[in-house]
């Protein structure tokens, strides 16, 4: 999944700044006054820095100098499980965004996706990809319909500056999940602040129930033979989570008193100084930084806490997609501008060091830690070719970028993913909001609840 927020609005104040970027219509086309094919193509969050939007008007004329017959329209976008339907639904997306991998699946079964096959073995990378991660965009029929073009693995974010105020070095991060409470703890007591938070709301309580059940070895889902699934919520690994979060805001009062956080309000609040740590993905401290104005300094970063033989961080990621109700222009448009955009920097040095050049002289993060989509070794090289231009402290994230590789990610559930996430919102929020709730009986009947989506 990639981390969750909201959809689509046009930031009228922000875009004043760029003239390039302008609001979104249902789809793209020829532009009768040029004879350039229009291109909307989402770009930032609402609430992104102009700096971001200097660096996209960079790219955006290096791309149309290229290609002279496709007029780049940028459009504020963002991915919100809740909202996401309505909008695809009712043709207001860009003609080119971005959806998570759990999302790909129930899209691909309801027919949204652009098949994109014969253009990606055209382009010559389909045998490049993961085969893991290429799946997520593979339809029963063995069809393509989208490219893979991130992933990460949830890791644990603190604030380095809270960890100092409470006597703790910022260099060793705690390792596992009692030595987290136990700091969560301490940075409550000497700061005030939440030592410890988690989201709750909006698909992204279900995400990150789901990603500590899967760092304490369990699994909320299985797969069967007949492509069928078997809900798996009531284990003792989504137990001993929730009673982690029940230990932290009853008995150690670290918690924080903001339980209504979600992917975008939680990193307000990291960014304003009022978390201590959570958990999200690696990929986060671009955001942080573009979006939510974060003092780069405070940044650390360490792999989330693991247990058990089948222990392993939650991954994710996000693929670049098309509607299929596009017609065929404003698709091959949309295929030059993924492949150039998104695709080539991952595999060739030239526009990998374009791409961190233009980024890196409009004060973007360049170099923050992400899991590759391709392999390990071209990822690695990656990171040489754009080495003059790295700017993220990335001394502050050893603690994940050492450890990262001796972890094993795990998958997110592959059915009904976003459906069984909103569900699991409620028992976090009940947790949150009940002293007493029973741990066990939430468990039982969320897991009733669960099977009967996934029997749909």
């Amino acid at each position: 999944m990639k981390s969750p927020a909201r959809v689509l609005l046009a930031g009228v104040a922000t875009l004043a700044t760029v003239g390039a970027l302008v609001g979104c219509s249902a789809a793209g086309g020829d532009d009768s006054s040029s004879g350039k094919v229009e291109l909307r193509v989402a770009t930032f969050p609402p609430g992104a820095d102009a700096a971001a939007y200097e660096a996209f008007a960079t790219q955006e004329k290096q791309f149309e100098k290229l290609n002279p017959d496709i007029d780049i329209i940028g459009v504020e976008y963002e991915w919100e499980g809740p909202t996401f339907a309505v909008q695809l639904a009712g043709g207001s997306l860009p003609d080119v965004f971005t959806v998570p991998f759990t999302d790909a699946k129930t899209l691909l079964e309801n027919k949204q996706l652009m098949d994109v096959t014969d253009e990606m073995n055209d382009l010559g990378y389909t045998d490049s990809f993961n085969p893991i991660i290429l799946d997520a965009v593979t339809g029963d029929d063995g069809h393509i319909y989208g490219f893979p073009r991130q992933a990460y693995a949830n890791a644990l974010t603190y604030n380095r500056e809270l960890f100092e105020a409470a006597g703790l070095d910022p260099d060793a991060p705690p390792t596992t999940w009692d030595e987290v409470r136990e700091d969560a703890k301490k940075i409550a007591d000497a700061t005030g602040k939440a030592g410890y938070s988690q989201m709750a709301i909006n698909n992204t309580g279900g995400w990150q129930l789901t990603t500590a059940t899967a760092a304490r070895g369990g699994r909320t889902q299985t797969d069967n033979e007949d492509g069928s699934a078997t809900s798996t919520i009531d284990n003792d690994a989504t137990k001993a989570a929730l009673q982690f979060l029940h230990d932290l805001k009853w008995e150690d009062n670290s918690f924080g008193s903001k339980i209504d956080l979600d992917w975008g309000t939680i990193n307000q609040e990291f960014a304003a100084g009022n978390i201590g740590m959570y958990t999200t993905g690696s990929d986060i401290y671009t955001a942080l930084v573009r979006d939510f104005g974060l003092d780069p300094d405070v940044y650390g970063m360490t792999v989330i806490p693991v247990e058990g033989e089948d222990g392993g961080p939650l991954g994710g990621g996000d693929i670049a997609v098309m509607s299929p109700t596009i017609d065929d222009k404003t698709k091959a448009a949309g295929v030059k501008w993924i492949d150039w955009y998104y695709m080539q920097k991952l595999l060739n040095e030239d526009a990998a060091v374009q791409d961190a050049k233009a980024l890196a002289d409009s004060d973007q993060a360049v170099g923050t830690p992400v899991l590759p989509v391709l392999s390990r070794e071209l990822y690695e090289e990656s990171l040489t070719w754009i080495e003059p231009y790295i700017n993220v402290p990335r001394d502050q994230m050893k603690p994940f970028t050492d450890n990262i590789w001796d972890q094993t990610p795990v998958g997110e559930p592959k059915k009904s993913t976003q459906e069984v996430y909103a569900l699991l919102d409620e028992v976090v929020q009940t947790v949150l909001t009940d002293e007493n709730a029973d741990i066990d009986a939430l468990l039982a009947q969320a897991q009733t609840d669960a099977q009967a989506i996934l029997d749909k």
